[in-house]
């Protein structure tokens, strides 16, 4: 989807299909677990927001030339995410991260911070969604992205298939569960007022309760964000994302829907920054 602007556009890849129907390819299953479900929500995430992001591909992955780390083979050094005791963010807006060094540590925090922000269940409430499409987009895509955002996650049928009521409630005695957590960043590219970068993390989505049919599952994408500075900050103008890398999967036993609802409720999420 154009965005109205010269930037990269704001893409998500869509899982290939089997051959002449338009449904998504399952992977095989695995011993233990109900992967017809996990799958199935999984997809119907990932269609609604390449259903948001559908459009042509304009140059999209890395930009130029310019980033300071590249190794001799042409490829990105690998940076350790470690603390460089420079403070990353100044402060918060609407509750994210905001105020970041125009740097290549900046650019790393602001794409981590806002791919937190992107994949939490605050975009499932129209308020909520509302205010963190206008904090972490630039002004020139923000109002193009808050209207499509809006017609797929409005959308009762979408609502429906995941589990949500109408207005994005969960049913009663369950508890809604998007959550974003990144493994890693790196920088493909920083010149000028422009930075690409990639946050590498896994996704957790589902409902937890008794007598969940989508139970939560993990998932594991790499986003790349293209980013631009503006107004003294590092805005989104694009992204695009990519499954894996996947680790495998150890044999241990899944936890009940009461542990995982309560680690939900208990375990706060985290700011992120390099």
């Amino acid at each position: 989807m154009s965005l109205g602007q010269d930037g990269p556009p704001t893409r998500t890849r869509l899982p290939e299909s089997t051959a002449g129907t338009g449904i998504p390819a399952r992977r095989p299953a695995r011993s233990g677990r109900s992967l017809v479900t996990v799958v199935g929500v999984v997809v119907l995430l990932i269609a609604a927001i390449a259903f948001v992001n559908r459009g042509g591909d304009h140059g999209g992955g890395t930009a130029g030339s310019g980033n300071g780390n590249r190794a001799a083979g042409g490829g990105t050094a690998p940076q350790p995410t470690a603390a460089t005791g420079t403070r990353p963010v100044d402060g918060k807006s609407a509750g994210i991260p905001t105020g970041y060094s125009r740097t290549d540590q900046g650019a790393q925090s602001a794409a981590a911070n806002y791919a937190v922000a992107l994949g939490s269940d605050g975009m499932f409430t129209a308020d909520r969604r509302a205010t963190i499409v206008d904090t972490v987009y630039a002004p020139d895509v923000a109002a193009a992205q808050r209207r499509d955002l809006d017609g797929v996650y409005s959308d009762p049928d979408f609502l429906n298939r995941i589990g949500l009521g109408a207005n994005g409630a969960p049913p009663e005695g369950m508890t809604f569960v998007s959550r974003t957590n990144p493994v890693g960043t790196k920088v493909d590219d920083l010149a000028g007022d422009s930075a690409v970068v990639e946050v590498w993390y896994s996704s957790l989505f589902g409902l937890a309760g008794e007598g969940s049919t989508n139970p939560v599952s993990e998932s594991w994408y790499t986003n790349t964000f293209h980013l631009k500075w503006v107004g003294g900050d590092w805005k989104i103008v694009g992204f695009q994302q990519k499954d894996g890398p996947t680790p495998v999967g150890r044999d241990q036993t899944a936890s009940s829907a009461e542990e995982m609802s309560d680690a939900v409720n208990g375990f706060g999420g985290f700011t992120y920054a390099r």
